[in-house]
């Protein structure tokens, strides 16, 4: 493992550098103001009638379309929705690529699967904090940052892996580390992460707790908050002590239940499932039907998008979320 600290990067590679950064949803606006604050010549380029360009200018930001930033700039930092970027690089943003540019990236979707396919004499590069934008605007305000990845899939000026960490640093991510990966392994693990674990598997586990304590007769905000609520206490505590600093934070009851009965929830039936999606993300597969739901308008998408607000969990969910102050009522 190859990791970058503050020590180990010179940021005056990107210092005289004007950075196109496209996109201001919350790692866009996250990232470009950290640049900024680092005293990078950043730009927004956005749609001129889009949501987010008041929100850009009311911030202080240098706001453009994104023509104008992408004519303009050494370094194009592309942070749009991985359904738009395809399109968006295509007519608005190839056009002005011009021969030693650098196409930024902080999710490889894109590249590693051939929807835009750059110039052979452009940098590719990818620098990705791991955690949200808000998180990476909060920690860098508060003198730190969160971790991050950093890759290179073209060095065409023989210093592409310069830049990514300049910027990278610019963003706060070296105070914390970064460790260097390649745009496949990046895009297959965030994709796993995110359908096998962190979003697909942790709703549907919730989801079935939820469902098996209501079915047995169980008030359901007493089960909402034993399967749901409580998600993010241990999940916190496993953030910051690993599994082994959580068990000595619960009781010994917990922790004997915990550890043997595990393995009756996620079984080898489970991992074998695991597998099947990483197979689909590793061959293609979830990316033509992702690209067959956009060519419908996420008509599926938006489908189960209103069949989830109507799950039990969700209505009882919201409703003690808004009685204990933790969400207001709409």
């Amino acid at each position: 493992m190859k990791m970058y600290y503050e020590d180990d990067v010179d940021a005056s590679i990107v210092a005289d550098k004007t950075i196109a950064v496209m996109g201001y949803g919350s790692q866009g606006r996250g990232q470009s103001r950290n640049m900024a604050d680092s005293g990078l010549n950043v730009i927004i380029g956005l749609r001129k009638d889009g949501s987010s360009w008041q929100k850009a200018v009311d911030d202080g930001m240098n706001v453009m379309t994104v023509e104008e930033a992408a004519e303009k700039a050494d370094i194009i930092h592309i942070l749009l929705p991985d359904e738009t970027q395809e399109k968006v690089y295509a007519e608005q943003i190839a056009p002005y690529v011009e021969s030693g540019n650098t196409i930024s990236f902080s999710h490889g979707y894109n590249i590693h699967f051939g929807l835009i396919e750059p110039p052979e004499d452009v940098n590719i590069i990818m620098f990705a904090p791991k955690g949200p934008g808000s998180r990476v605007r909060q920690t860098y305000k508060e003198g730190f940052g969160i971790p991050g990845l950093v890759a290179i899939e073209r060095d065409a000026t023989g210093d592409a892996l310069q830049i990514a960490l300049g910027l990278a640093k610019a963003v706060g991510l070296t105070r914390a580390g970064v460790i260097e990966t390649t745009f496949k392994e990046e895009t297959e693990t965030d994709l796993f992460g995110e359908q096998a674990v962190l979003c697909g598997g942790l709703t549907g586990l919730i989801k079935a707790g939820f469902e098996t304590l209501v079915e047995a007769g169980y008030q359901p905000e007493i089960a909402y908050f034993e399967t749901c609520h409580e998600v993010k206490l241990i999940v916190d505590d496993i953030y910051e002590n690993g599994f082994g600093g959580m068990w000595k934070d619960v009781s010994n009851t917990a922790e004997y239940g915990g550890l043997t009965r595990r393995d009756m929830v996620i079984t080898e039936e489970a991992k074998k499932g695991m597998k099947e999606i990483l197979g689909q993300i590793q061959d293609g597969t979830f990316k033509k039907q992702f690209a067959d739901e956009n060519a419908t308008d996420a008509a599926n998408l938006k489908e189960m998008r209103a069949a989830e607000e109507k799950e039990d969990i969700e209505v009882v969910g919201k409703r003690l979320r808004i009685a204990c102050g933790l969400q207001d009522e709409e």
